[in-house]
């Protein structure tokens, strides 16, 4: 039967969504959810018997529901439960359904109408669930659930960890949640399970470039389907390279090819050029009949290279970089990490205003952000959150590492702003034989997914750590740079005047490498005298100095502020302040409620200053 629902709560979602990229059919589950902590019913109560009044409040989705609790007990975690009442659009009698999550955080099982159809483990990243027709309710109410459990392990990412005096850590603050919004998915018998639009150029700047394709698709049909593919991008055309394969129910192939484009525009931050690209996917049963049209994928996309030269300078179409850019967090007072596009849009709009033209975060942005860093020339540092991770949970997170990694690059390499990949943050600075698996493994898998685009990995800037073997498969180093901010171990980094040797002896220790400096910052929430950490006035020496550090150094390839907003870290956060306001994070140019600092306009005439593409 169908599950007991109040009128109110269930809709019927509308062709819509909040990004432009992919495929046709995406329906926004938006309108009202219901939400309720855990009351220890247990995972077989089957909420689809619970009265739709018993302790459900309704929310909207995105959500965070710890949004404005900055309590230790809401940064463990715990867990909740969402549930959605809908009925299905109007489709074809050939339609299978699926449901997509952009984000949830952290571990997630869902069911439709009672039954279990799938679960996942991670944040930032999306996944999809097919809803099995035999569970589906044609005509009438269906209820999705969600139980929700953000409470984190030392091997999720970022990781879990507990302080000297019992606080617990976790890399920045654990918003428990749908941290992103969901969708239903209508596929017509096959559907686009990856698609991948890799441009190469040619022997210079101005000659013909290649868009390889790389597409996997997935029968959702009870019946054996051939499939043909025709792909657009711009104004050249190709069709299937690989033939018309055959894919038996539940099977998957996946299409290759390319297509020249004569006389490419490329895109960079000056002139973000973006092409249109469209993917056309036509089906017939296998046993016979005429191929008739299943879906539609649409994208806007660019043509760059990017690349290391011989003597380690990261390359943007040929052109040495020396870009300047800002660290970012996704997070508000109100929502918390459960943030709109107004708020995406805001970002990219003071990035540009400060003359940024790098944004790099700690995990992979959302897709609305990436596509505005494409339209409006702002270059991404795309990481995934393998943050401080333990040398000893090093072997243990290896593989569900690099498999995030593939995710990662499978869901964003079609936006050109995006430049690097980049492995992991902070982990040992002297890599035992765990990371220097890790980081050899993690390095083969992103060339081999995605070889136009090289793999960095975020290291902790130490004068007294000597060249390590390990990172030779890496194509960028980032270097961490808090000189005459953090002491460091045995003080080796309390001296600010260091910095320049320092960055010398790394280029010394890696001159092939391109060298950027991923992060440099100090607190500030303040005035006073410019001696005294934590001040508006500290802050500001800081980043004179510090900028006027990187301009001296023509081997360097950027450099990253961080960050460009405040946001919160965890309960006990000091950040080498000595008057904090735990949990926020207070190196922001721009303050938690908006307020930009004095030095947010020496970072701006001095990045406006900056020839960042030489």
């Amino acid at each position: 039967p169908a599950p007991a629902a109040a009128p109110e709560t269930v809709t019927t979602p509308v062709e819509r969504a909040l990004y432009a990229n992919g495929p046709t059919g995406r329906y926004l589950l938006d309108g009202p959810w219901l939400f309720r902590f855990d009351q220890g019913v247990g995972l077989a109560a089957g909420f689809e018997r619970d009265p739709a009044t018993a302790g459900w409040q309704p929310v909207s989705v995105p959500n965070a529901w710890n949004a404005t609790d900055e309590s230790p007990a809401s940064f463990q975690g715990t867990v909740a439960w969402y549930r959605k009442d809908f009925r299905l659009p109007a489709a074809p009698p050939t339609t299978s359904w699926l449901v997509r999550f952009e984000s949830v955080n952290y571990r997630s099982q869902v069911w439709l109408n009672g039954h279990p159809i799938g679960a996942h483990a991670g944040a930032f990243l999306p996944f999809e669930l097919e809803l099995p027709a035999r569970f589906l309710l044609a005509g009438a109410v269906n209820r999705l659930t969600l139980m929700v459990d953000d409470r984190r392990l030392p091997t999720d990412f970022p990781p879990s960890g507990i302080t000297g005096d019992g606080t617990p850590t976790g890399g920045w603050w654990n918003y428990g949640g749908l941290l992103r919004e969901a969708y239903l998915e209508r596929v017509d018998r096959v559907g686009f399970d990856a698609v991948q639009l890799l441009p190469r150029l040619g022997g210079c700047p101005t000659c013909p470039a290649t868009v390889d394709y790389r597409v996997t698709l997935h029968n959702r049909a009870a019946t054996a389907q051939r499939v043909a593919l025709a792909v657009r991008y711009g104004t050249a055309a190709a069709a299937t390279a690989t033939g018309r394969p055959v894919l038996p129910p539940g099977g998957t192939a996946t299409l290759t090819g390319s297509l020249r484009i004569a006389h490419p525009i490329l895109w960079s931050p000056g002139r973000p050029y973006l092409y249109r690209a469209s993917l056309e996917l036509t089906a017939a049963p296998a046993a016979g009949g005429a191929y008739t049209h299943a879906g539609r994928y649409v994208l806007e996309t660019g043509i760059r290279q990017v690349g290391v030269s011989p003597d380690g300078r990261l390359l943007l179409n040929g052109h040495p970089l020396d870009f300047r850019g800002v660290g970012l967090h996704e997070d508000s007072p109100t929502a918390g990490a459960a943030i709109g596009n107004d708020v995406r849009a805001r970002y990219i709009a003071e990035a540009k205003d400060l003359g940024a033209t790098v944004i790099r975060s700690h995990y992979p942005l959302h897709p609305y952000l990436e596509e505005l860093a494409d339209r409006m020339g702002v270059m991404l540092w795309s990481e995934i959150p393998v943050y401080s991770v333990r040398t000893a949970d090093l072997a243990a997170i290896r593989a569900p590492a690099v498999a995030m990694l593939r995710a990662n690059i499978l869901a964003n390499s079609n936006h050109p702003s995006l430049i690097v990949w980049s492995i992991a943050n902070e982990l040992s600075v002297k890599p035992g034989p765990a990371q220097e698996t890790y980081i050899r493994d993690a390095v083969a898998a992103a060339h081999a997914l995605d070889p136009t685009r090289p793999v960095g990995l975020a290291v902790a800037g130490y004068p007294a750590v000597a060249c390590q073997a390990a990172y030779a498969p890496l194509d960028v180093i980032g270097l961490n740079d808090y000189f005459g901010w953090y002491p460091g171990p045995d003080g080796q980094i309390a001296d600010q005047s260091l910095l320049g040797p320092y960055l010398d002896a790394a280029r010394a220790c890696y001159p092939r490498k391109a060298l950027v400096v991923t992060e440099f910052g100090a607190e500030a929430d303040r005035h006073g005298p410019v001696e005294e950490r934590g001040t508006y006035e500290f802050q500001q020496a800081f980043v004179d100095y510090h900028l006027g550090v990187f301009a001296t150094k023509p081997y360097l390839s950027g450099a990253v502020y961080w960050a460009l907003e405040e946001f919160r870290v965890r309960p006990d956060w000091a950040g080498g302040n000595p008057h904090p306001n735990p949990p926020l994070h207070e190196k922001g140019l721009i303050s938690f409620t908006g307020v930009r600092k004095p030095a947010y306009f020496d970072v701006r005439t001095a990045f406006h200053a900056t020839r960042q593409l030489r």
